[in-house]
């Protein structure tokens, strides 16, 4: 094992590239261990490649098994070697939207037994001994259920891991020193939309409302780390572009002239609620600049 390992939990396959991809191929490239935990195979994504329609729910329901192909080509792309899904691939289905009937479906994750699929999380956690934990906040960013599941099992799994008496058989107990939410802090969010519209394009925010309303910005003082993987947004682009069915990466958004799009790609940010905080980096807003920051080693 390395003196740095790092576990991430997931919904859907391209969750962890949108908001971690930097992240994942900056520690990979450090010498860290990486790990992805995804929880259902994102069977209910929208396609968004015309000539693989037939791959839908609707048509032939096959997107979750295409989607575990992206993944791969994803991971080969930040160099993330240890991936894996809650309890196996396929033991949990997207649960779609909100208030759809696919959350009545009975493989949906948001329909999971909470302690089987936490138990599940536990073994992986027990085995993978990470000093760091990322996940999404209680309302999984914007909603979604199986981000909301997910949090429930990632924080659950935290405490669980680390009692001796709870599932022995799952190996030995181990404690997460630091847990993180993924977030997009305000001042971040506002200064891209501001930048877009000088370019007389329309933020992809608009139909959330204002900017205060925005569920996954939160206020510049709830963060607690941004991490510069800038180095590596060349890779998170190629994993983006790897989920082909879910992203579109070449539009203005991602292509500013001022650069801001690669901060987009390469700059993400966390909330520390599990740990103590490390020193601050470099930058002006007094954030930690390291996950692993504080931590011995």
């Amino acid at each position: 094992m390395t003196d740095r390992r790092l576990l991430l939990v997931h919904a859907h396959p391209d969750d962890e590239t949108i908001n971690n991809g930097a992240t994942m191929a900056r520690y990979v490239a450090e010498g860290a261990t990486v790990t992805l935990l995804t929880c259902t195979l994102g069977e209910e994504g929208e396609v968004l490649v015309p000539e693989l329609e037939q791959l839908a729910v609707d048509h032939a329901d096959q997107l979750g098994g295409y989607r575990i192909a992206e993944l791969r080509t994803a991971m080969e792309a930040l160099g993330v070697t240890d991936w894996r899904f809650l309890g196996g691939p396929g033991r949990y289905r997207d649960s779609g939207m909100m208030g759809t009937p696919a959350n009545g479906k009975p493989r949906a994750f948001w329909n999971a037994d909470l302690d089987e699929a936490i138990a599940h999380a536990v073994a992986v956690v027990r085995e993978v001994r990470p000093h760091v934990l990322v996940t999404y906040d209680e309302n999984g960013g914007y909603g979604h259920p199986d981000h909301i599941q997910a949090h429930r099992v990632a924080m659950g799994a935290v405490t669980a891991a680390a009692d001796a008496s709870y599932r022995p058989d799952l190996g030995p107990a181990w404690e997460v020193a630091k847990v993180y939410w993924t977030c997009i802090p305000r001042s971040v969010l506002k200064r891209g939309t501001e930048m877009m519209a000088a370019l007389g394009e329309a933020s992809p925010f608009d139909d959330l409302g204002d900017i205060d309303e925005v569920p996954f910005a939160v206020p510049d003082e709830l963060v607690a780390a941004a991490v510069d993987g800038r180095a590596y947004a060349d890779r998170k682009d190629a994993a983006m572009r790897a989920h082909a069915t879910q992203i579109t990466v070449d539009g203005p958004f991602f292509a500013l002239s001022n650069n801001f799009g690669q901060e987009v790609l390469g700059t993400e940010y966390y909330r520390l609620v599990r740990g103590a905080r490390g020193p601050a980096g470099e930058g002006p807003d007094g954030w930690e600049d390291d996950l692993f920051a504080g931590l011995p080693g």
